[in-house]
């Protein structure tokens, strides 16, 4: 499968990763079909799993996802080494809310847990899940470069960041990836500059809800633009939304969520997929409501 960088001095990756997310939240599989999933997502190639210790339920069940990912990859019979893990720090899920918690104890105690849940002495990389409007970005980033310090972590992200946050972690510590969300729904990152500064920085700019996410992606298959596009290269519409993102910058790597095999098979053959300069212009032109 195509590989593209994670970011400076990182590895490279393959261009389609996976995002763990939806087997670890509400209406996640059984455990089987989860671990089914992620070991055919390993199988097919993929080397980018991404993760964070609030896929759960809530706080009571925090880590779930983290714990699924290392069972999965304990009973797989590949090369662990080759595949980068990704997870992130600084939400929390009290009562199954999504509220964000950056202070820099929270984060160095979600740490811990995170490489408790993932059987690891190192976390591969350690995203800050979102800026918390009541810290400084400051001193939020600057507890992950200290924990970088300290061995804990290799590599520190961002993510759900604008362009101005970007740099300014930039100003504390070396950032390796940012992920921000991309589809042709919600094209915030491109039209803010986002997409742009880390290609022009070889920043890996990790694309989540990359088929829309929810309800949106279930309107793709009947879609008056992807649908003709689609049919003539004989792959689905959600493939050809991953090669639309895809395309925006050489540093875009997308991680769409699967909760059956066949799905996270799908996804990974994007990767290869290249779409013409008139099949792009036609996304780019297209409506996609998010009504």
């Amino acid at each position: 499968m195509h590989r593209r960088l994670l970011g400076p001095g990182a590895q490279a990756v393959t261009a389609v990763g996976y995002g763990g997310m939806h087997l670890s939240i509400e209406g996640r599989p059984p455990e089987e079909q989860s671990l089914r999933v992620l070991r055919a997502a390993l199988d097919a190639g993929v080397t980018l799993i991404d993760t964070a210790d609030v896929y759960c339920l809530d706080q009571h069940d925090i880590g779930h996802n983290e714990r699924l990912i290392a069972q999965a990859l304990a009973g797989w019979g590949g090369d662990r080494s080759g595949v980068t893990v990704a997870t992130k720090g600084g939400v929390v899920r009290p009562a199954g809310r999504w509220d964000s918690d950056a202070r820099p104890e929270q984060l160095r105690a979600g740490c811990e847990r995170s490489l408790r849940a993932l059987g690891v002495d190192r976390l591969d990389l350690y995203q800050l899940h979102a800026p918390d409007p009541r810290m400084p970005l400051a001193d939020s980033v600057g507890e992950l470069a200290r924990l970088r310090e300290a061995g804990k972590l290799r590599w520190i992200g961002l993510s759900n960041v604008s362009l101005l946050q970007v740099r300014e972690a930039q100003r504390i510590t070396p950032i390796t990836s940012v992920q921000n969300r991309l589809n042709p729904f919600f094209r915030e990152s491109l039209g803010g500059g986002v997409v742009a500064y880390c290609a022009e920085q070889g920043i890996g700019f990790l694309a989540y809800s990359p088929t829309g996410g929810g309800r949106l992606t279930r309107t793709l298959p009947a879609h008056p633009v992807l649908t003709p596009i689609a049919r003539r290269l004989g792959v689905s519409a959600h493939a050809v939304v991953l090669a639309w993102a895809l395309a925006q910058s050489p540093t875009v790597i997308v991680i769409p969520s699967a909760r059956t095999v066949e799905h996270a098979l799908d996804s990974v053959g994007a990767a290869d997929l290249v779409l013409g300069p008139d099949d792009l212009a036609a996304i780019d032109a297209g409506e996609f409501s998010r009504a």
